[in-house]
């Protein structure tokens, strides 16, 4: 089968599409023929080696977390799923032909599989950020990196459950944020001030690491009322780095859930072929995106 891999650490160029040998799936897993796979910050982090200390892996090593799929294997002791059920999931290398995932639920109606492999991991981060941050019903809530993938699935679930969100982003998607009824503005120079004009901010969430988390501790008041998932550095400051972790199960569970009550909807802003992986990493590593990049297969 075809898969993307890197043999060393590096930028985008090291990713190449090989022959590999077919993993099947173990007990308590499940195999897809992937039909499309989600493109993460945390994908291309792993391949510059931001983790090899922490997680170190082997190499050559395939890419990926998130997919969607067609089951076509079934792994002991697995019950209440069947060959040729489509379902959207989380594993590894799913930057592939077949993947096998740890993790899943079945595909939504009326979503796309391309639609579908934006979600898992995204989710799953949006759902737990918030859950640590401890923002309450009716307080406020700065996003910084507001229109990215988990951006549009916190400002999503936070309106759900009834808490004002400022989200800030770049000035060509500020009618995007507004869109997901978040009250817009843009990052840049001057921006803790915009801010701060728009009131006062209960809890704040760092999404895109791009230097914002002395502003963000500074409108808060307080470490423990910020959240980055992409500075490495933040802890430092006393700040909670939430890069990995959580429930993935009950995080799909619920993606379901609010997708099927009509709560959650993340846009494809730009899929690629399998064997263009290497754009779609200098396209999310430059930043700026709508929704969600995926690879389809």
């Amino acid at each position: 089968m075809k898969a993307v891999r890197f043999a060393a650490y590096g930028g985008p160029e090291v990713l190449e599409l090989d022959e590999v040998p077919e993993l099947h799936a173990g007990p308590g897993q499940i195999r897809v023929a992937v039909r499309a796979a989600g493109v993460n910050p945390h994908d291309w982090r792993t391949r510059e080696g931001q983790f090899q200390r922490i997680r170190p892996i082997e190499l050559p090593s395939g890419v990926g977390q998130d997919a969607s799929g067609v089951v076509d294997e079934i792994g002991e002791g697995v019950t209440g799923i069947a060959v040729g059920d489509p379902v959207l999931g989380r594993g590894s290398n799913t930057y592939a032909e077949f993947a096998v995932l740890n993790s899943w639920a079945p595909l939504p109606s009326g979503l796309t599989f391309a639609e579908a492999a934006g979600y898992p991991s995204v989710v799953e981060t949006a759902l737990r950020v918030l859950r640590l941050v401890g923002v309450q019903t009716g307080q406020t809530l700065l996003v910084s990196g507001a229109a990215g993938g988990v951006g549009s699935a916190v400002l999503q679930v936070a309106r759900d459950r009834g808490i004002k969100v400022i989200g800030t982003a770049s000035a060509a998607n500020q009618d995007y944020v507004r869109g997901l009824d978040a009250i817009a503005t843009t990052y840049g120079e001057g921006w803790v001030d915009r801010v701060r004009q728009l009131g006062q901010v209960d809890a704040a969430l760092d999404l895109n690491g791009t230097g914002v988390i002395r502003g963000l501790l500074d409108l808060t008041g307080d470490p423990d009322k910020v959240i980055t998932i992409a500075d490495l550095e933040a802890p430092m400051l006393g700040i909670r780095f939430a890069g990995t972790g959580g429930n993935m199960q009950e995080a799909l569970a619920e993606t379901v859930d609010l997708i099927e009550r009509g709560k959650l909807h993340i846009p494809v802003d730009k899929s690629y072929p399998l064997a263009e992986a290497s754009a779609a990493h200098a396209d999310s590593q430059a930043g700026h995106t709508r929704g969600r990049r995926v690879l389809l297969v």
